[in-house]
């Protein structure tokens, strides 16, 4: 997929970027029923129930929140992770989806 070309905000493309670097292409999915320009949703290949979502809006310029959802819906976090640089979205996201 080309990052460049999806209809999202610069930030969040930069996330995705890095996280083809550090993990490879095939490593998470995106969901593609999110259309907001500044959200994304980032689920494991073989569960998308466990998923990341990723989101710019209401946060600091450069900042990221994310909610993190489980197969358990009483398990999920949501406005937990809030205003979080890059290098600490991609930790929660390798944590929660990739361990």
């Amino acid at each position: 997929m080309n990052v460049w070309a999806i209809d999202k905000d610069t930030p969040l493309k930069l996330l995705l970027l890095e996280l083809v670097h550090r993990y490879g292409e095939n490593t998470l999915a995106m969901n593609t029923r999110e259309q907001h320009h500044q959200a994304i949703e980032l689920c494991t290949l073989d569960d998308p129930s466990l998923s990341a979502y990723i989101f710019t809006f209401a946060q600091s310029t450069g900042r990221y929140g994310i909610d993190l959802r489980f197969p358990i819906a009483a398990h999920q976090i949501v406005g937990e992770n809030e205003n979080l640089t890059l290098e600490q979205t991609i930790e929660i996201i390798a944590i929660h989806l990739l361990s």
